[in-house]
């Protein structure tokens, strides 16, 4: 919902997830994989009807955005109780504030060392329309560990028991930055005009009687013109003096007498470095380089004499993000192949790594 966040996210997922002229954004790399091309062939197979059911060609950019943001995905996954060699039927997203992982452990007494060993866990996930906090009562639908994918963002807070989103560390910046644009209105508003003052002479009056005839003279002398929005008319509307209005001094006997000078508004109303330091502070707590979100800055893409040391650090932290975000592919691809009989879990668990994901760039 702010502006300068929306710029920084757009620019971030843009970089990160590329589609071609067919709609791909994705691929799957197996050249270190050494198994046979049957094989091989069928595993792409699988990984294509994997983005078929994310509808990845057309949602991939939002899912990755919603990822970004929340720091945290979970997707459920449905199959065929009757017929699971068939494959996972649909993948549902599931809303993060509303489901969360329980773990339940048991525990017992050694009897010969008197030590509390864990006897028993549980694990799984509750699902709660409530959200997290009326999960806590322990109300909802369980669901199966295995059913259910879960990536999240890596970062944990201080006490590591909560997932944190990339947008966490702007929390601060952002809040200055609006303070600080705030603070350079209300400065703006109150000094921009040229107010006037008035010095009264009032002679030799008691301070109850020169008050009073202050007053007088300022309700004789001063009209305040106001605009009607709804009606178009401009009429005088007589009311107290406020902040932006003119100044009304009394003068005693022996000085100068009535007299009227101007006051100036503020001269350095134009000073916006403050805005922009915060602003350039927002930017660096997203990773996003300054060059890419000014206006006057041009675009190539090209050349490695034109690439500069915060492009690199960018392009480094896009890598690290896609990443992150592959877990995704590798859980959805491991049910899949696990219920297709492609493969075995354990025979899954060897070549892993072996299995990259390539995604598509703006740059040769």
């Amino acid at each position: 919902m702010q502006p300068e966040l929306e710029t920084a996210i757009d620019e971030i997922v843009n970089e990160a997830i590329v589609q071609d002229d067919s709609g791909n954004a994705v691929e799957v790399n197996m050249d270190d994989l050494e198994v046979p091309q049957p094989v091989k062939d069928r595993i792409k197979q699988e990984f294509e009807y994997i983005l078929k059911l994310l509808n990845f060609g057309n949602m991939g950019h939002d899912i990755f955005r919603r990822w970004y943001i929340d720091g945290r995905m979970f997707f459920h996954i449905v199959i065929d109780e009757s017929s699971p060699a068939q494959g996972i039927q649909e993948v549902r997203y599931i809303d993060p504030r509303r489901i969360r992982k329980i773990r339940e452990i048991q525990k017992a007494k050694d009897t010969k060392t008197g030590m509390e060993i864990i006897k028993q866990q549980k694990e799984y996930y509750l699902y709660n329309e409530r959200g997290v906090i009326g999960a806590h009562s322990n109300l909802g639908t369980r669901i199966a560990v295995d059913s259910i994918v879960n990536i999240n963002s890596g970062l944990m807070d201080a006490k590591r028991s909560m997932v944190l989103s990339y947008l966490h560390k702007a929390i601060k910046p952002l809040n200055q930055l609006r303070m600080v644009e705030d603070a350079t209105v209300i400065y703006r508003l109150s000094r921009a005009p040229e107010r006037r003052i008035f010095y009264i002479d009032v002679g030799n009056m008691p301070t109850i009687k020169a008050e009073q005839y202050l007053r007088d003279i300022m309700v004789k002398y001063r009209n305040k013109l106001v605009y009607d929005s709804s009606t178009g008319e401009i009429k005088d509307d007589r009311k107290h003096l406020s902040m932006l209005e003119d100044f009304w001094l009394p003068r005693r006997e022996g000085g100068k007498g009535t007299e009227i000078t101007t006051l100036p508004g503020g001269q350095n109303l134009g000073e916006m470095e403050d805005v922009k330091y915060f602003e350039r502070k927002l930017y660096k707590s997203l990773g996003v380089p300054i060059s890419r979100l000014e206006q006057n800055q041009g675009f190539s893409l090209g050349r490695t004499t034109e690439i500069t040391r915060d492009e690199l650090r960018f392009m480094k932290f896009i890598m690290r993000l896609r990443n992150k975000f592959s877990g995704m592919f590798d859980d959805l691809l491991r049910v899949q192949l696990v219920l297709k009989r492609v493969c075995s879990e354990e025979y899954l668990l060897e070549f892993n790594e072996k299995i990259r994901y390539d995604f598509n760039n703006d740059y040769n």
